[in-house]
């Protein structure tokens, strides 16, 4: 039996204790914890991408499982702490969570929808952060929901080098209660990481629409360039150009934006440019790549939009009219 002297000597050298110690002691305590509390991570694929986001959960302190067809590929991330598994199977029973990155969702199905998975995956959460469409997310969370897991789909809106910083943008569509229980991991992935909505295609829809800006803006960039190379102008002159002009172009996507979800297609007071204006600009620039050579096959396009709208009569209506000539091909 112990008695009560025994306790005392026992617990003597903790009267002692500085408090400089305590305070150690409770940090190093709340270290434990919170690695003890850090969910256990699978990444399928790890390519430029899947890498990133792997470096970006070691670097947060979670337990890291990687796998990729390639073995290679995924050995430099063995040397950060992570573990490699020799197939898709083990990748997946070594974790609560498995985010998939590879190249799209039939290559997710391909290393993911058999028996042996289906069964792995019972109560764990499927992270899809692999590009794909809206249709593909919502067949997927029903797949998944089928054999008893959960199903978050996701869009990353950044290059490799932005995942794990501040900037790093993520959106992420489906339960709201998977999301919030594992904020923690999302958070490590980037500081801009959004639950956009309950519907699974939601993060693809937007994801496509902010494609669609940015391949606008690259295409016409591309067409840019053509005119000046024809017109031998230094290249540098059209990129300090476009520094001055790029606030204007701004304020007219923010303008198109606006007008466009409120519905208001007719010239008024506020309209920046009708479509008038801009399509006598636009013969301009058809004139002159004809007369060079330059490829028109993309301005074709938007001329066809165009004469759709003039066709219908809107031809002085605001910029944002030719909206209404979107939404369905001809």
């Amino acid at each position: 039996m112990t008695t009560y002297a025994q306790v005392r000597i026992v617990r003597r050298p903790f009267q002692h204790t500085s408090t400089k110690s305590q305070q150690k002691r409770a940090v190093l305590r709340k270290l434990i914890w919170r690695v003890s509390m850090k969910r256990s991570i699978t990444v399928l694929g790890t390519g430029r991408m899947g890498s990133a986001l792997a470096r970006a959960l070691l670097h947060a302190g979670h337990r890291t499982t990687v796998w990729n067809r390639t073995i290679q590929k995924a050995e430099p991330l063995a040397a950060l702490g992570a573990t490699v598994a020799p197939s898709v199977l083990e990748a997946v029973n070594a974790a609560e969570i498995i985010i998939v990155n590879v190249s799209d969702y039939q290559a997710t199905a391909a290393i993911m929808r058999n028996d042996a998975i289906a069964s792995a995956v019972r109560g764990k959460l499927i992270v899809e952060l692999t590009s794909g469409t809206p249709h593909g997310a919502r067949e997927a969370a029903e797949f998944w929901a089928e054999h008893g897991a959960s199903y978050l789909d996701g869009a990353i809106m950044a290059t490799p080098d932005f995942i794990g910083t501040d900037a790093g943008t993520i959106l992420v569509s489906g339960s709201s209660q998977a999301f919030d229980a594992n904020e923690d991991m999302f958070r490590a992935l980037g500081g801009n990481v959004q639950h956009i909505g309950e519907e699974s295609g939601r993060a693809n829809a937007l994801d496509s629409a902010l494609l669609a800006l940015m391949w606008g803006a690259l295409f016409g960039t591309l067409h840019a360039i053509a005119v000046c190379q024809a017109e031998e102008i230094d290249l540098g002159e059209l990129a300090q150009q476009w520094n001055a002009t790029a606030p204007v172009v701004e304020g007219l996507v923010a303008d198109l934006i606006k007008r466009t979800n409120a519905g208001r297609f007719a010239s008024d007071d506020e309209t920046l440019s009708s479509i008038s204006a801009h399509y006598g600009a636009f013969q301009h620039l058809l004139e002159l790549m004809e007369a060079r050579e330059i490829d028109r096959s993309v301005v074709l396009g938007y001329d066809a939009i165009f004469q759709r709208a003039i066709a219908a009569g809107q031809l002085h209506e605001d910029f944002a009219a030719l909206s209404q000539f979107l939404g369905k091909s001809a």
